[in-house]
């Protein structure tokens, strides 16, 4: 155990206790890749016998950035706020800030005068960049964020491309967009609904015909990994940049999804235990035949693969069948 040291310990303190120059401190704390692995060793050593702790104001008005991004929830309703939904979504944006050594600020902004104190908040440098959630039609705060030039997630106009209605799996798909549009307070529109057969060259043509009725669309679910791919084609034929302009996930978590370009946000299924499942039910059958019918529902994973640090990623839930 290192032995303590009384006070708040400086950088020369550091530098002292470990053997080196002050000016080698700072780029070990801040992670700088020019630094030999044994000095890197050593000052690790003493800043945890010290018990240094880093100024992060000093390093904010240094670097310019805060290491904060803002989730912003706008909905009136808190009722809202008891659904899995929400959960979901922090959980699934914790994750992939986990290893970046960001925090994630929950906010509520729900009046005019919460929206203005955010902004002043936000533009006042407290923030990296915001992720809006459950923005109604005619708020004004994604505006108003984009006027002030923060890097600023929200999607609104959301279309989604299915599998043939005639199958079961696409229409619970279809269900849960629907049902994620009505939680983010969202309205549905039919013509923002195109069918497809799960392949990619029927994602490419959905894709052309949704932009072609609604230019203003700003994010896509495509009912498989394939059909997404396909949607990119089109997208990138179109001029569209994915994710800043607009946002695409998949469904599946084939290996396709890493493939793409770029690699695809997407909703996987537990393949291995849906097999497993279905033969476990199959012998329990064979064993005692009956005539009614058996559901498991099995947890599907939202894998977010978009980058924080760009304009992007449109989070409807799938329903979980």
């Amino acid at each position: 155990m290192g032995r303590q040291h009384p006070g708040t310990p400086t950088l020369e303190e550091v530098a002292a206790h470990a053997g080196v120059g002050r000016g080698t401190v700072s780029p070990v704390i801040n992670n700088a890749a020019d630094v030999k692995d044994s000095t890197r060793r050593i000052l690790r050593q003493a800043i945890e016998e010290l018990g240094y702790v880093p100024n992060l104001a000093a390093r904010s008005l240094a670097s310019q950035r805060t290491d904060a991004v803002a989730l912003v929830l706008t909905e009136p309703d808190w009722r809202v706020f008891a659904e899995p939904f929400f959960a979901e979504i922090v959980r699934s944006l914790g994750d992939p800030l986990a290893g970046t050594g960001m925090q994630l600020m929950l906010t509520l902004v729900r009046s005019d005068s919460e929206r203005k104190r955010f902004l002043e908040y936000a533009r006042g440098g407290r923030v990296d960049g915001v992720l809006l959630m459950s923005v109604h039609a005619g708020d004004r705060l994604p505006d108003m964020l984009a006027e002030a030039r923060l890097p600023t997630v929200g999607r609104r106009a959301i279309a989604t491309i299915t599998g043939p209605l005639d199958m079961y799996a696409a229409q619970c798909r279809l269900r849960g967009y629907r049902d994620a549009l009505t939680l983010a307070g969202l309205r549905g529109v039919e013509s923002m609904v195109a069918e497809g057969d799960f392949s990619e060259d029927s994602g490419r043509r959905a894709m052309a015909e949704l932009l072609e009725r609604h230019p203003e669309i700003d994010g896509v679910l495509a009912a498989s990994d394939t059909t997404a791919a396909g949607a990119l084609q089109a997208l990138r034929t179109a001029g569209r940049r994915v994710p800043k302009d607009v946002s695409v996930i998949g469904f599946d978590d084939f290996a396709l999804a890493q493939r793409t370009e770029p690699r695809l946000t997407t909703v996987r299924q537990p393949l291995e235990e849906m097999g497993g499942s279905m033969i476990r039910l199959l012998l329990e059958d064979m064993e005692e035949p009956s005539v009614a019918y058996r559901h498991v529902i099995l947890r599907t994973e939202l894998v977010a693969r978009f980058d924080l640090n760009t304009v992007g990623g449109c989070v409807p839930q799938a329903r979980r069948r």
